[in-house]
């Protein structure tokens, strides 16, 4: 039984305009920059959201000078203002290492420093969206220091948008790297799970891989679940997409069918548990976290979630 999406994943939203043209047009964003708003995005990947995670905090970008910092980047365009932003050191670096927070966090009205993976499902459209793109520039601009074919040091152009090599001249873009990730099913009550070594026990997820070199989208499906927990798949089709800048992936969402009675095996170092659980308990795990023992699931910010939600309601 196939389902669709029942909503975008919380990372794929996006509120203003993107404003190609606008990134290399030096008058126009002088025109714009007096009433231009700022997002702060630090060194680990945080911004400052409030009212209880709804929203990002931004400020006028006034403060930041008379015209854009050189190291900041234009995110878009709204009702004429347009939206920019700039990376800044963590207040607590060199001090605290900066670890993955696997559970929610305690949302609170007052500002608060939170990454994507914890403030992105509810955040509003506008601010997931600037929130999401922020973090996969900067996140480009830290692994695209170097030119790929002479080595030399690259200069950033047209707004963050454009690496330019300065000893070659060789013109660069953000990268994304492909991934499939299918939500695995038997074509009627029950869901294949999985989780990798770095999860938490009792965490689970739906199966993922990157895209190899001259492979189709369907066949990474099959590929990587074969690989991964060695059951074979059919009647593989798309559901949907979302970025995923940790740092830089683009999650293309897929369903297929297996017959939960073909045994599982699983890959060493990659897989460490997987399971096939029922709707019902998808169902009770999603409304009422913490409410099926051994079954957490992908937090709100990933098409992960999105995929078992849907799946779950589709009956």
């Amino acid at each position: 039984m196939s389902f669709e999406l029942v909503g975008l994943p919380a990372l794929s939203r996006f509120g203003v305009d993107r404003g190609e043209p606008l990134r290399g047009d030096e008058e126009k964003l002088a025109a714009l920059w007096p009433k231009a708003r700022m997002l702060v995005v630090d060194t680990r990947g945080r911004t400052l959201v409030a009212d209880r995670g709804t929203r990002v905090v931004d400020r006028p970008a006034l403060e930041f000078g008379d015209q854009p910092p050189v190291n900041a980047v234009l995110l878009g365009e709204q009702d004429g203002v347009a939206w920019f932003a700039v990376l800044m050191p963590a207040v607590e670096e060199g001090e605290v290492p900066a670890t993955r927070v696997w559970g929610p966090p305690e949302l609170t009205d007052e500002p608060q420093w939170l990454d994507l993976r914890q403030a992105g499902a509810t955040l509003d459209d506008t601010s997931a969206g600037l929130f999401t793109t922020a973090a996969a520039l900067f996140q480009w601009h830290r692994l695209g220091k170097y030119c790929a074919k002479c080595g030399a040091r690259t200069v950033l152009e047209k707004s963050g948008w454009t690496s330019v090599c300065s000893g070659c001249g060789r013109e660069e873009y953000p990268r994304t790297d492909s991934a499939v990730i299918c939500l695995v099913h038997d074509g009627a009550d029950q869901v294949l799970v999985a989780r990798g070594p770095e999860w938490p026990e009792g965490r689970f997820s739906v199966l993922a891989g990157f895209v190899e070199a001259g492979e189709s989208l369907e066949a990474c499906v099959a590929r990587e679940i074969s690989e991964e927990v060695g059951v074979a798949v059919r009647d593989i089709r798309y559901l949907g997409s979302q970025p995923w800048p940790f740092p830089r992936s683009l999650m293309i969402g897929f369903e297929a069918v297996a017959d939960p009675a073909e045994p599982l095996r699983l890959a060493e170092g990659e897989i460490a548990e997987a399971k096939w659980v029922s709707r019902a308990d998808v169902r009770k795990a999603i409304e009422e976290p913490g409410s099926v023992p051994g079954l957490g699931l992908a937090g709100g910010a990933s098409i992960a979630f999105r995929m078992l939600q849907s799946w779950s309601r589709s009956v």
